[in-house]
């Protein structure tokens, strides 16, 4: 591997998982540049678990996604063995995978039948019992050593600051369309029913707190009933 160029191609796919335009864009972008950048990777996705349930956040190629969706359905296999690890170790690398897995014995045959010949992945994020992963997969034994270990590390590097990044701005994005929502719905209620803006406030709360509704959502629906019909 020439790591001049890979540096390249990093820093290029830096500045491009910045510059999606919302998390799944991110979450695409990373799956697809796994396989366009590592060596001998034919399929890679982002999977997360949530509330104790699998997501396949992104994939790309089928292998990964039936791969993730077995992870996920049997709880069992290298993601989650890696999001259990205490001595800091944040990745895998199975180098055949048509040898003999005696750690998962329900996820390594099904995972010979789809095709898998060896696997490597790298938790991006944990927190409390949730988790995300980039996992690389090939069909064909041996693909993954020491070199597309280091540049496995160096790719999840990147896609887990992209998807801080991005998770952070959808938050702050989804915070002001809250924060604009509620604000006109309180203009709607003050105007209609001359009150004042605590008033107002007071009302979205009782309505939201009587109906077990969220406020953004009460106040939408106060602003779908002001607009007049065409």
């Amino acid at each position: 591997m020439e790591w001049r160029e890979f540096a390249e191609q990093m820093a290029e796919l830096a500045r491009h998982l910045l510059a999606q335009s919302s998390p799944q864009d991110t979450l695409d972008e990373i799956a697809s540049s796994a396989v366009e950048l590592i060596e001998g990777c034919e399929a890679a996705g982002v999977l997360a678990l949530r509330k104790g349930r699998a997501v396949t956040l992104s994939s790309y190629g089928d292998m990964g996604k039936e791969s993730d969706r077995l992870q996920g359905e049997l709880r069992e296999g290298p993601c989650f063995d890696a999001a259990r690890r205490t001595d800091g170790e944040r990745l895998f690398r199975i180098t055949d995978m048509t040898k003999p897995q005696p750690h998962w014995p329900r996820f390594a045959p099904a995972a010979r039948q789809l095709g898998v010949g060896s696997m490597m992945g790298f938790l991006l994020y944990t927190q409390e019992e949730d988790f995300g992963a980039l996992n690389f997969y090939s069909s064909r034994p041996g693909v993954f050593g020491p070199e597309s270990e280091t540049a496995g590390w160096l790719l999840a590097s990147h896609a887990a600051v992209a998807l801080a990044s991005a998770r952070t701005v959808d938050q702050l994005e989804h915070a002001l369309d809250t924060r604009h929502a509620i604000g006109e719905a309180m203009g709607i209620l003050r105007e209609r029913h001359h009150l004042s803006e605590e008033e107002a406030f007071d009302v979205l709360r009782r309505i939201s707190q009587t109906h077990n509704v969220k406020l953004r959502d009460v106040a939408q629906t106060i602003r779908a009933k002001a607009v007049p019909e065409s």
